[in-house]
């Protein structure tokens, strides 16, 4: 059976949790929704509350994973954190990150820290 686009970003999303989980991140909320859009992962790394967008591109037709990421959903992104932190004081620094794919396997992920900037 093949992946639609929405299970294949679920798994992608899972994949990449799983994935930082690994590297000592801890998963706070998972696909977190407000009114300005959605943070697919919100995690701890030590001392940061990191932001983190998950961006799965197996056609290259429309352009790379990265490419995805355009300034409008930067901003989007960015408001959403704000609204989340506005919901959910914290006392931790904060930081935006993207992990990029282009096949749901482990090999296939480029984990982009500090991508964007608030």
């Amino acid at each position: 059976m093949k992946m639609n686009e929405n299970n294949a970003g679920l798994a992608a999303e899972k994949l990449a949790a799983t994935f930082l989980a690994n590297q000592g991140l801890n998963l706070v909320a998972q696909n977190y929704h407000c009114r300005f859009g959605e943070i697919d992962l919100i995690m701890r790394d030590a001392n940061t509350l990191v932001f983190i967008e998950v961006r799965l591109r197996s056609n290259k037709q429309f352009g790379s994973a990265a490419a995805s990421i355009t300034p409008q959903k930067q901003q989007k992104l960015m408001l959403t954190a704000q609204h989340y932190l506005q919901q959910n004081p914290q006392k931790y620094a904060c930081r935006f990150d993207v992990l990029l794919m282009d096949k749901v396997e482990i090999s296939a992920i480029t984990w982009l820290k500090n991508a964007l900037e608030a």
